[in-house]
């Protein structure tokens, strides 16, 4: 329950944060939430024996991982230059 509890306060207060100062967006709060889960992965993490649904959330931070990777790259693509995409064959 730690986990839930931790995960529950991090979303909540990244929420609040980024309504607060008017820049939330899907991506930024999806990033923000990907550190979050992360963080408290690492904090609560049992030293001797791990619970089978820590297993399942290695999925989980696997896909969110990959959705992070996705972003990043959509986010470089759109700084580039065209020239340089074209060079590139995109």
């Amino acid at each position: 329950m730690r986990f839930v509890y931790g995960v529950m306060a991090w979303l909540l207060g990244t929420l609040l944060v980024l309504v607060t100062l008017g820049s939330f967006s899907f991506e930024l709060f999806f990033v923000l939430s990907l550190i979050g889960v992360l963080i408290v992965t690492e904090l609560t993490a049992p030293v001797s024996v791990s619970p089978a649904w820590r297993k399942r959330l290695r999925w989980l931070l696997a896909a969110g991982l990959a959705v992070f990777g996705y972003i990043v790259i959509r986010r470089i693509l759109e700084i580039l230059p065209p020239e340089v995409l074209e060079v590139v064959g995109l």
